[in-house]
C-alpha cells in the first residue's frame, strides 16, 4: 500500500472527474481518494463528483495492488498537475 497527500492543481478542470476515472481504470490496483470527511473510489465517476474537489484542496491518495508503483504517479499527475 502506498499513501500520499497532494494539493489539487490550481488549474482545476471541469472534466477532472472523467479524466481521473479513465486513468484510474487502467490499473488493477485499488485507488482511493480521501479529502476531509469524504472517501471515494477513483474508478467511480459518481464518487469523484460527490467529493466536490476544488483547486487547493488536499487529497490523500491510497493505492494498493500489484501495479501501485505505476498507478500513483499517473494519478498524482492528474490531481496535482
Amino acid at each position: 500500500m502506498i499513501e500520499r497527500a497532494i494539493q489539487v492543481n490550481e488549474s482545476f478542470e471541469p472534466n477532472f472527474a472523467g479524466l481521473l476515472v479513465q486513468k484510474a481504470s487502467q490499473f488493477k490496483s485499488r485507488i482511493l481518494l480521501i479529502a476531509g470527511e469524504k472517501t471515494a473510489n477513483a474508478k467511480s465517476i459518481m464518487g469523484i463528483i460527490s467529493m466536490d474537489l476544488q483547486s487547493g484542496n488536499i487529497v490523500t491518495i491510497i493505492v494498493e495492488g500489484e501495479d501501485a508503483q505505476q498507478a500513483l504517479p499517473e494519478i498524482e499527475t492528474i490531481i496535482g498537475g
